[in-house]
């Protein structure tokens, strides 16, 4: 079983549940932290020190409380400590239930596991720590079924223009006039409209800010 292990979480009550959970498989040696810069820190000393983190537990959203980050997501977070420690197993613990977001943890970031914080997420992440253990991935049930039920999209080159315009703030009428100055084509208002219209249908959003912030989640912005 691992040794020892890191839990970024800012939430004190899904803190003491995890180290719980973990105290229950009999690993005695995890450290938590509540911020996404502290753990990136603690995983550079404990691999300077030649004593390195076996497992990386990890929230994808971190409250601001307006203490300065560099890295202020789980998304970042597990990006800059693979870049560290390339071989070390993650596990994400998240009340993100969106397929789209979910499935991208493992296929571009690599994760080994993840449980979503609902009813039985206790059982759910010893299963997990011990699937990952044994060089497995795990995604915890309910997680599953949501995968089957949603869609997911393809994201576009196309798509991506307009979303990073949206993410710096240009209002939606106005995206054509700067698709029109980098030379993209499509670059009508009616093109725009439509791709933003199947994007928000595909990922079940009302609104373009959603979509934004899904796609920085996801790690594309």
């Amino acid at each position: 079983m691992f040794k020892k292990v890191l839990i970024a979480e800012d939430h004190e009550i899904a803190n003491i549940s995890v180290q719980k959970t973990l105290q229950d498989l009999g690993i005695r040696d995890a450290k938590y932290v509540y911020y996404c810069d502290h753990a990136v820190t603690w995983i550079k000393n404990a691999q300077r020190d030649g004593d390195p983190y076996d497992l990386l537990i990890t929230d994808l959203i971190f409250e601001d409380d307006h203490t300065p980050q560099q890295i202020s997501n789980g998304v970042q977070l597990v990006q800059a400590v693979k870049q560290i420690q390339p071989d070390i197993k993650t596990i994400v613990l998240s009340a993100e239930s969106r397929s789209g977001v979910v499935d991208d943890l493992f296929k571009t970031h690599a994760i080994d596991g993840y449980v979503r914080k609902a009813r039985r997420d206790a059982q759910y992440l010893s299963e997990a720590v011990k699937s990952v253990y044994a060089n497995k991935t795990y995604k915890s049930p309910d997680s599953a079924d949501s995968s089957r039920v949603k869609n997911s999209h393809e994201f576009t080159t196309f798509d991506m223009h307009i979303i990073s315009l949206l993410a710096q703030g240009v209002q939606q009428k106005n995206i054509p006039y700067y698709l029109q100055q980098k030379n993209i084509k499509p670059s009508g208002l009616s093109s725009v409209e439509k791709r933003l219209n199947l994007m928000r249908e595909v990922l079940d959003f009302s609104k373009n800010e959603q979509l934004v912030a899904y796609c920085k989640d996801i790690g594309l912005l």
